[in-house]
């Protein structure tokens, strides 16, 4: 008879877990797909009703965006006072960290995640990042309610630049929404977020003409709406997820996929990886971020070489497990990994040879493809990288999956962005 008592190391591990996280200050993350939704209206009016229930509730940092509504709802709340800064021979108004700190109220408003602090200004902030600025207030045991638009989530920054032509400067590692306690999506239909737009309720009135222009034309919209939409549906199959792993490991856990992404120092490599990470959460996989080294490779420049840095650190804070690997060639490398890890999938780059290059010097993408046998399929990311025309559709990056050791004419076929889940 199979013994079905709990593991004690694993009950004890969660109950640390428990305890710790108890400790911590909460997240609650008011999400939406684009400004002028009403995530920050949606957030004070939360606010109004725990103070109401007798909670002590704080603004840290709220933008009204010259909101008159908004400015009314701020003006009935306890408001911490701004830290000013010099930057750039202005004086800024920024969040006061310290201020936060010292008052611990139980619950604090910090408006727009996404935000960057002013390393450059004078006083220098301690954090770089907003979302660090909250992740020390919750190790000192302050709930926080804040805001944030999809668009800002580092694993679409491509996706989000492809369909909307427009690249977010300012993004949040994933891992800062996956730890949140309560994500409360902010819905509005494109209609009306627009309408609102030509009414001066989400920019000054002498922006609308060029907001609109840029980013805020309906078919961007419904496309970010449906990424909030998805990205919430994740947060819930996810957590639905942790509550039946918490009674006992099922076989299909156990059985879970494991994707590698094949990364090089050349200019798809960011792509890569954050396609990596919207596949490995569509499955559920494990996943990680390999760098082989090869005798071409060390023959680049300091700078080039140093990439390798840059873009294992965003691999890891996507959630990706990273290593090095040494190898005459990449794909040899590779496959060994592949099946010292048990991999059942690998995502490379688009093969820059072409025609007669590509016979005599197989690209690493074609030699996977062609020696790969335990892994269930190979994913190459293909792109043209041609630029986005006015008004016309996406540059025409696709992720593509072939089965090892099947013919390469017809196998192909489109994976991302696509609706079912890669198989």
């Amino acid at each position: 008879m199979a013994d079905d008592r709990p593991d004690p190391d694993r009950l004890l591990a969660q109950v640390q877990a428990e305890e710790a996280r108890a400790r911590r200050g909460t997240l609650r993350v008011f999400f939406g797909a684009a400004a002028g939704v009403g995530k920050t209206y949606a957030m004070l009016e939360a606010a109004l009703a725990a103070r109401a229930g007798g909670t002590d509730v704080v603004v840290g940092y709220v933008e009204p965006h010259g909101r008159r509504e908004t400015e009314r709802m701020l003006e009935t709340l306890e408001n911490l006072p701004l830290q000013a800064v010099r930057y750039r021979g202005m004086v800024r108004q920024e969040f006061n960290l310290d201020a936060a700190l010292r008052r611990h109220p139980e619950i604090l408003l910090v408006d727009e995640l996404a935000h960057s602090n002013l390393v450059e200004g004078e006083p220098s902030p301690r954090h770089a990042k907003r979302w660090q600025d909250i992740a020390e207030l919750r190790d000192a045991g302050i709930n926080v309610w804040t805001t944030l638009n999809v668009q800002h989530l580092e694993s679409l920054n491509d996706l989000v630049a492809q369909m909307t032509g427009a690249r977010q400067r300012e993004t949040v590692p994933d891992h800062v929404l996956d730890d949140a306690d309560e994500i409360e999506l902010i819905d509005l239909p494109p209609d009306d977020l627009l309408q609102r737009l030509q009414q001066g309720k989400v920019y000054v009135s002498e922006q609308v003409a060029t907001a609109v222009e840029r980013f805020f034309r309906k078919p961007n919209l419904m496309a970010l709406r449906e990424l909030a939409l998805r990205r919430t549906a994740d947060r819930v199959d996810a957590a639905a997820r942790a509550q039946d792993l918490a009674g006992s490991p099922s076989r299909t856990y156990l059985a879970r996929d494991r994707l590698l992404v094949a990364i090089g120092p050349d200019a798809q490599a960011e792509q890569l990886v954050r396609t990596g990470k919207r596949i490995a959460d569509a499955l559920d996989a494990e996943w990680t971020a390999v760098y082989v080294e090869t005798p071409a490779l060390l023959r680049l420049s300091d700078a080039e070489r140093d990439r390798r840095v840059d873009i294992l650190r965003l691999a890891e804070s996507l959630g990706a497990g990273t290593v090095t690997l040494d190898g005459t060639t990449a794909a040899t490398a590779l496959i060994e990994y592949a099946r010292t890890r048990g991999a059942t999938r690998v995502l490379v780059g688009e093969p820059k040879r072409r025609s007669w290059q590509a016979l005599l010097r197989p690209s690493t993408a074609t030699e996977l493809v062609k020696r790969a046998q335990r892994a269930s399929t190979c994913w190459w990311l293909h792109g043209r990288g041609t630029k986005r025309r006015p008004g016309g559709p996406s540059p025409a990056w696709t992720c593509r999956a072939m089965c090892p050791g099947r013919a390469t004419a017809g196998r192909w076929r489109s994976l991302w962005p696509a609706r079912a889940s890669p198989s």
